[in-house]
């Protein structure tokens, strides 16, 4: 446990160069840090969710996230606090991108599993890819009529700790001129958000999806669990907030 614990202040203690704590509290399962702007709670190995009541927000960060994608957790966090740069979404440039840069930016840039999607968009500050929104391809709904279809916004992403203020909004907007949607769903991660900043924009919350178990073979984080061979730990997230935006 002192490893981790160790790796995990660390972190911390790099994040603090950039954003004010004003406060920690270790238990035996987490590690808790208070900025003012939210609780962050880094969990141990093999450690569950604690769910509680704060007054600011409350994000929920495993052991694996600090140890393979330091940059990118930082780099998000930092974003998230209004640490980073700073551009208008008027002053982006938005395009259809193919699948090999979307995915790489993805890769670079964002916390999950990097997806192909099916159409994918980008926005451009003077020249360079800061924003990548990714969407699936329609379905037809069965309670709808047949011209009915909807689509997924399933990833989306800004370049590190860049802020692009309207740039989803362009993104979507961009989208929505081209394939005519009648609806597009996507979903919010509740370890990272006890509500989506997508309402601010039209969509509403429609429901909610049970936790997900993650599975972790060797430090890595796998979504399929392994064979019995495999030295592994699992633990579950705490679901997903689902959102839709009717056009």
């Amino acid at each position: 446990m002192d490893l981790y614990h160790s790796r995990i202040v660390n972190f911390v203690n790099d994040l603090g160069r950039s954003i004010d704590i004003v406060g920690y509290e270790q238990r035996t399962n987490l590690y808790i840090v208070q900025t003012n702007r939210y609780f962050l709670y880094f969990y141990y190995p093999r450690q569950g969710r604690v769910v509680e009541v704060r007054e600011l927000g409350l994000i929920h960060i495993d052991f694996d996230l600090v140890d393979n994608i330091p940059g990118k957790l930082l780099a998000r966090l930092r974003g998230l606090h209004n640490m980073g740069q700073r551009i208008y979404g008027r002053q982006t440039v938005v395009a259809r991108i193919d699948k090999k840069v979307a995915l790489s930016f993805q890769q670079e840039h964002h916390i999950q599993v990097a997806l192909p999607g099916k159409y994918r968009y980008g926005l451009f500050y003077r020249g360079e890819l800061v924003s990548v929104a990714v969407f699936s391809g329609g379905r037809h709904m069965r309670d709808q009529n047949e011209a009915y279809r909807s689509f997924e916004l399933i990833r989306f992403c800004h370049k590190g700790d860049h802020i692009i203020i309207g740039g989803i909004s362009k993104l979507i907007k961009a989208f929505i001129a081209d394939f005519n949607p009648q609806d597009i769903m996507t979903y919010a991660d509740l370890d990272w958000t006890q509500d989506s900043s997508l309402r601010t924009i039209g969509f509403e919350i429609i429901g909610q999806v049970p936790p997900q178990n993650y599975y972790i073979v060797n430090g890595i984080r796998q979504f399929v669990e392994p064979s019995e061979s495999d030295a592994f730990y699992s633990f579950e997230n705490l679901g997903s907030l689902k959102l839709k935006l009717i056009i």
